[in-house]
């Protein structure tokens, strides 16, 4: 389709006409009536000029040539010489039209406003020169707020800064891009990092870099905070730290805190508080100088508040002061020389502080134990010993306090005699014996032991090698070096060695029974069960030798016992079985107890070595061992039994017939 010949072209518009004889495209403004000729030929238009309103700005891409006039320049031809790839920026103006070639990049946009405690990150991209500064591609820089940015082909806008707002017991940790000089005009290296305390809106720079914004520790007259430097610095305060170093910042220095960017906050330290009756042992105080003093105790007594320094710590935390009772007392030993008063402490000594009174150790003082004294009735008692001699002896019947050198000495008993002093009457074997309700024996209070009545207990002595024995009713107090006798008797039927254990003796009168298998001369084995009554015979005047000899004997259930059935066996041994069953009791008897000169059979059995007196023997029954004699002897026994029956029916018989015939014969008379 041709394009008209004539054009109308209104105010504010233009075309372009190209010229086909040249090929040379040109600009028409309006207003005004064009006429086309017939070489000529309508590219564009008419299209409206671009209008730039007061405060806005357009990007034109391949902007036309000027010359210093600022008139397009055209070559030979007449044809607009333009800037291929460039772009231009033009401002508030008068209305223009579009050259060939160029082209509005976007659309007219208003000046970008900075508002205040904000910048614009710029970067050149192309090296230029304006009235105050030189720039080179690469160049970053700020353009602060509040103004109206004015764009520039040579400038690329990075991003929008938005200020730091810096509030009270903040600060803001920054860390250096590059070397530069900041606001304050310190030399800052790369990587290096500061703080910003200065309270209110922080722009950044474009060479710093915002680590982390810091909150201030507030200090109270309860609470520190533990700082250690990561570098030798100088602090906020004007003193120098070496890296390693630990300190307290309190509230005698400041209410407030921020940590520095070398300073490393270990923890919050709360603040130590003694009363009247508290005191504290410091372990390696720090000195006036600062400095830990390694190896020293301090002695803190209250009332009094500290907090604890860096590589300070208590010993045993916070303790009472010792309050001591009339009966009470502090075993103390001196750690290193001092003076105690008018005494004259070196290290090693002991002594001991009594109450009524109370009591703070000083630093060269350690307390080895509390004490009181103990009450003591006259069947009771303790085992002390002697540290300097080593002595151990027995104290009891007093009110009693251990000297600075005694101690509290545990005696030990053996297994089975701690068993048996645990039963309330001394033996194992019974099984009605009840435990004591008092728990374990206390080992440094001395044993005792109640000897019941009929009884006796021995005692032997290691120390002085003899031997005391004690008849009940008596309570028996172990001295230090004293052991109890522990009796083994034999027990059970058949009697069997080492069943009963005991620590006392009864004396008797008693019964202890046995089982003794027998032969007869027909060869006929017999199983008896015998019983004995026995006691022992001593004399309790109090003379020592009658009391170890019943002791002499260790099991003289056991020995009695086999002394008895050898003098049992050898007796039915000479004798038939029909004899002895006739005879059973008497030739027991008799072979235990003997006959004397007149052939009367005696009343009793001594053991002279012991003093053992077997008084009578019950015989509780006897019984057949072989099965064939046991057979043998029921049917004897029921045939005898058969024997007297018929005999019994026979003579009833007999004179039941014999009434008969006399009571037939009075009536025949």
């Amino acid at each position: 389709m041709s394009s008209p010949a004539v054009i109308r072209i209104k105010p504010y518009h233009y075309i372009h006409v190209l010229d086909n004889n040249k090929n040379v495209t040109r600009v028409e403004l309006g207003p005004q009536t064009f006429t086309r000729q017939d070489h000529e030929q309508l590219v564009s238009g008419p299209d409206s000029m671009i209008m730039i309103p007061p405060r806005h700005y357009c990007i034109i891409q391949n902007p036309i040539a000027r010359d210093e006039k600022g008139k397009p320049v055209t070559d030979n031809l007449g044809q607009t010489k333009i800037r291929h790839g460039d772009e231009e920026i033009r401002f508030e103006q008068e209305p223009f039209p579009l050259y060939p070639g160029e082209k509005l990049y976007g659309k007219v946009s208003p000046l970008q406003v900075v508002a205040p405690n904000t910048a614009l990150r710029l970067r050149c991209i192309r090296d230029f020169k304006d009235d105050k500064h030189s720039r080179v591609a690469g160049d970053e820089w700020l353009f602060e707020g509040p103004g109206t940015y004015i764009p520039r082909v040579e400038i690329q806008v990075v991003e929008i800064v938005k200020a730091i707002i810096i509030k009270p017991n903040q600060a803001l940790r920054l860390r250096a891009r590059k070397e530069f000089t900041d606001k304050s005009g310190v030399k800052r290296r790369a990587g290096e990092e500061w703080l910003v305390r200065d309270v209110g809106a922080y722009l950044p720079n474009v060479e710093e870099e915002v680590v982390q914004t810091i909150s201030a520790y507030v200090l109270t007259d309860k609470k520190a905070i533990h700082l250690q430097a990561t570098k030798t610095f100088t602090d906020v305060f004007g003193k120098e730290r070496k890296a390693g170093e630990e300190w307290l910042v309190t509230i005698d220095d400041a209410e407030t805190h921020i940590p520095d960017v070398y300073e490393n906050v270990i923890g919050e330290v709360k603040i130590t508080t003694l009363t009247s009756r508290q005191y504290a042992v410091v372990l390696d105080p720090v000195g006036e100088d600062g400095k830990p003093q390694m190896g020293r105790r301090v002695l803190r007594k209250g009332e009094a508040v500290f907090f604890l320094r860096p590589g300070e710590r208590l010993e045993s935390g916070i303790q009472n002061v010792h309050v001591l009772d009339s009966d009470e007392a502090l075993l103390l030993r001196a750690r290193e020389s001092f003076k105690d008063g008018t005494s004259e402490r070196k290290p090693g000594d002991r002594w001991m502080i009594y109450g009524p009174s109370d009591y703070v150790p000083p630093v060269q003082v350690e307390i080895l134990e509390k004490r009181k004294a103990i009450a003591l009735d006259e069947n009771e008692g303790i085992y002390v010993r002697d540290l300097k001699t080593g002595k151990v002896r027995a104290v009891s019947g007093q009110t009693y306090m251990l000297s600075p050198y005694e101690e509290l000495w545990e005696k030990d008993l053996p297994a089975v005699v701690e068993d048996l002093l645990n039963k309330n009457d001394g033996r194992s074997n019974d099984p009605k014996a009840v435990q004591k309700p008092t728990g374990p024996r206390i080992k440094t209070r001395v044993v005792t032991y109640r000897a019941p009545h009929n009884a006796a207990v021995q005692i032997y002595d290691y120390k002085a090698k003899q031997a005391r024995v004690v008849f009940g009713p008596d309570l028996v107090m172990l001295g230090p070096d004293e052991q109890f006798t522990v009796l083994s008797l034999s027990g059970e039927k058949p009697k069997r060695a080492h069943v009963i254990k005991s620590l006392h003796l009864f004396l008797g009168p008693d019964f202890m029974t046995d089982i003794v298998v027998v032969e007869t001369s027909d060869h006929a084995r017999l199983s008896l069960n015998l019983s004995y009554n026995w006691f022992f015979e001593i004399n309790r005047d109090g003379k020592f030798n009658d009391g170890e000899k019943i002791f002499s004997v260790p099991d003289f259930v056991g020995d009695a016992c086999k002394a008895i059935a050898s003098r049992v066996r050898g007796s039915v041994a000479s004798v038939s079985f029909d004899h002895f069953h006739k005879n059973s009791a008497s030739l027991i008897r008799q072979a235990v107890f003997g006959a004397d000169d007149n052939g009367k059979i005696r009343n009793r059995f001594s053991f002279n070595s012991n003093g053992l007196v077997i008084t009578n023997i019950d015989i509780q029954s006897v019984e057949p061992v072989d099965q064939r004699t046991r057979d043998a002897l029921q049917k004897s026994v029921q045939l005898a039994i058969e024997i007297t029956t018929k005999s019994q029916e026979a003579s009833a018989k007999h004179e039941a017939e014999r009434r008969e015939q006399e009571a037939r014969g009075r009536l025949e008379r």
